[in-house]
């Protein structure tokens, strides 16, 4: 472990980054038992911040780290010493979790943290912490930093990676238009995850079903099928983790919810819509 941090971590550069993901994975375990223990009416607990009787969101809290840290750690890039770096990026990660966690009230504006809704959250979290994962593995999309290490003078090099990356985005959005999110974000990554997610059939409520499979009714019912048949122990497990984390978790509740959000989630797309008369 320590010769892997040492030669790994600090002599890579990516100490900061180590620390961005401490400072985020600690701040959320505290904010959830934080929510928890308010939902819950502990009476020792502290509660919600009500100044004025307005209900402050900790993701304000969130919003205020990250700007503080951001602009310092922008302001002192250059004479920053390794544990100021280190000690920014953990602030930035608690922001960035703060913020993350109610990430579900920004995008519907409204309060849905303990509603369906609500779980849009825990994806973003989810999301950020794979991500600062895979990069702290050394791993990165792209390959866009490996440009840094070929000099102006390797044309064809720098060519061949150029043309690398805009095949990565050509796939990664071929594979996002057929509703495998997972499979576009990691296949950034893991190359071959996005020739796979390209050939294989798409999910039968993502645009390019709707583009591809709605004049087609066989191939269209085979997508509803396969997601179906694939999805349901996914979306069984993805809410029994979320309600673990967002609340008590439940067997029934895990059995009853995957078959609604299959319902709700696996259907036809419509066909597109042709009519351009009103344009």
């Amino acid at each position: 472990m320590r010769w892997w941090f040492e030669h790994r971590v600090v002599d890579q550069g990516r100490l900061p980054l180590l620390c961005f993901l401490l400072g985020f994975i600690v701040v959320l375990v505290l904010i959830r038992v934080s929510v928890r223990m308010i939902r819950a009416r502990v009476r020792w607990w502290p509660g919600n911040f009500r100044p004025g009787g307005q209900h402050v969101h900790h993701m304000v809290f969130g919003v205020v780290l990250v700007l503080v840290s951001g602009i310092a750690m922008i302001t002192a890039f250059e004479t920053a010493t390794r544990v100021e770096a280190a000690g920014m990026s953990a602030l930035f990660g608690a922001g960035a979790a703060l913020v993350l966690d109610e990430f579900a009230l920004i995008f519907y504006l409204r309060d849905v943290y303990w509603s369906e809704q609500g779980r849009t959250s825990v994806d973003a979290v989810f999301v950020a912490i794979a991500v600062a994962g895979l990069l702290l593995l050394g791993l990165h999309p792209f390959l866009l930093l490996d440009l840094g290490n070929v000099r102006t003078d390797e044309g064809g090099s720098r060519a061949v990676l150029f043309a690398f990356t805009a095949v990565t985005f050509a796939l990664a959005a071929i594979v996002i238009a057929k509703g495998k999110i997972w499979t576009g974000l990691f296949g950034m990554f893991f190359f071959p995850l996005l020739i796979v997610g390209a050939i294989r059939l798409g999910r039968p409520g993502a645009p390019w079903a709707r583009w591809r499979y709605a004049d087609r009714p066989r191939l269209m019912q085979r997508a509803v099928v396969r997601e179906r048949r694939f999805r349901r122990p996914i979306i069984r497990i993805k809410i029994y983790v979320q309600d673990s984390i967002a609340g008590k978790p439940s067997v029934e509740h895990v059995l009853e919810a995957a078959e609604v959000e299959l319902s709700r989630r696996v259907r036809p797309a419509p066909a597109p819509d042709h009519d351009w008369t009103d344009v």
